[in-house]
């Protein structure tokens, strides 16, 4: 860190499509700061996802308001890697202060003063502000139940590549969401034998009746929504752009030749032992997909629009062998399954943040990223405002209400009292260049 840059007023720490936000917004209130990435600017999307995977939303809608994918359809559904040029071509657009290749080791409350003292991996430096813009994917998540003395490969959907990757043979995918799905999905048609894990999970259409159903979740008001219903603050949600976008469908991806298990419940000897609620997961997921298109129909007439029917949408496969006869046990060897891919999520980690912006589970305390400690702010959270805010629009507009917050406090901190004001005019230069007590003193003394 160079010698003039160890003070700053408010630090942005992550460069991802949070803190290249919050750098727009701080830049447009006119705050003084700093972004720290410790890698590249939007890392994560180049090398912490499999290759090929694309965004779960179309390029009109999964962006900044002041950038289009101007080379893409409306429609497509971008690379990882358009997506981090993306972000990168987005920062250089207003010349964001961000340092690459610096990684933010501590934070603590300076004692004494005012603000923050930051170690990082350059030196140490001061903030009066804190915005942690790091999200909510720092820590891949593998659950306990996983088998500790297995001769064969486990591992996270974040450290998958390929099918390439693993050794030859069958493969369980435990996780039913997004990535498990499109993970399983890609590794089946490399000619793998595949075991798909499916827990509760939401399955919403990809699109229905000529609308994504991005579309539709921001005319129903769904984005919008700042309670998630008890019970499902964190439930899964099956969605695919991949191959052009298609709406999720696991009897469909059992017809293709997966096979389906329950939830995963233990390990025991190389036998894996499933829970026996396949078939009530699935229709957990109809139920949710149904719902959407009944309130997709209705607000269609409700408006008069003139949107092709689809019937089509509402037709379900029956229920394969693995659903009506499932698998309650399986031997992994005997199956020739010869490793594991947990799709199993992610955590936080604020292990270098030593402040007091934290409940007893050690998740953040705030309210829309303004954090009970004073000075400490979250972005890039789920439901950190709304729905909407684990996607690139919406952490856009999370960043825009915690940068006006920020303008507000140093607006706050500006104020003088008359008292302060005059003894600031009396440091002032006068006419002549001095100071106007010094001026005082001359006269007296004449």
């Amino acid at each position: 860190m160079t010698a003039e840059k160890t003070s700053i007023d408010t630090l942005v720490v992550g460069a991802g499509q949070a803190g290249v936000a919050m750098s727009e917004h701080l830049s447009r209130q006119g705050v003084p700061h700093l972004v720290l990435e410790r890698s590249r600017i939007a890392e994560r999307w180049r090398t912490g996802r499999w290759d090929s995977l694309v965004a779960n939303g179309p390029a009109w809608h999964d962006r900044f308001p002041g950038l289009e994918f101007d080379d893409l359809d409306p429609d497509a559904f971008p690379s990882k890697e358009r997506v981090a040029d993306y972000f990168e071509a987005y920062a250089r657009k207003f010349n964001a202060p961000i340092r690459t290749g610096v990684e933010v080791k501590k934070v603590v409350r300076s004692a004494g003063r005012p603000g923050f003292t930051i170690e990082t991996s350059e030196g140490t430096l001061e903030a009066t502000r804190i915005v942690v813009a790091t999200g909510a994917f720092q820590r891949p998540l593998i659950p306990p139940i996983a088998p500790k003395d297995e001769p064969f490969p486990q591992i996270h959907s974040a450290d998958y590549r390929n099918p390439g990757q693993l050794p030859e043979g069958g493969v369980l995918v435990v996780g039913g969401g997004s990535s498990g799905v499109q993970i399983a999905d890609e590794l089946q048609r490399s000619g793998r034998k595949v075991y798909l894990s499916v827990g509760p999970h939401d399955r919403p259409p990809r699109s229905y009746r000529n609308r994504d159903y991005c579309w539709w979740l921001g005319v129903l008001g769904e984005w919008d929504k700042e309670v998630a219903t008890p019970g499902r603050e964190h439930v899964t949600i099956a969605v695919s752009g991949a191959r052009g976008g298609h709406t999720v469908d696991f009897r469909a991806l059992a017809k293709q030749g997966i096979t389906l298990v329950g939830l995963t419940k233990s390990f025991n000897r190389g036998v894996v032992a499933f829970e026996p609620d396949l078939a009530g997961n699935l229709a957990r997921g109809d139920d949710n997909y149904l719902a959407l298109l009944d309130a997709a129909d209705a607000y269609i007439a409700r408006n008069g629009l003139n949107l092709p029917e689809e019937p089509e949408a509402r037709k379900t496969l029956p229920d394969p062998e693995c659903v009506t006869h499932p698998l309650l046990e399986l031997d992994l060897a005997e199956a020739g399954v010869t490793s594991i891919v947990w799709a199993t999520g992610y955590a936080v980690d604020y292990s270098w943040l030593n402040v007091n912006a934290f409940a007893a589970n050690g998740k953040p305390q705030h309210q829309r990223g303004v954090s009970t400690e004073p000075g400490v702010y979250f972005l890039g959270l789920p439901w950190l405002s709304r729905r909407g805010s684990s996607f690139i629009w919406g952490v856009w507009h999370d960043a825009m209400y915690i940068a006006d917050h920020i303008a507000t406090q140093r607006r706050y901190l500006s104020y003088r009292d008359a008292s302060q004001r005059q003894a600031e005019d009396c440091q002032k230069p006068g006419p002549d260049g001095a100071h106007p007590d010094s001026q005082h003193l001359a006269d007296l003394l004449d």
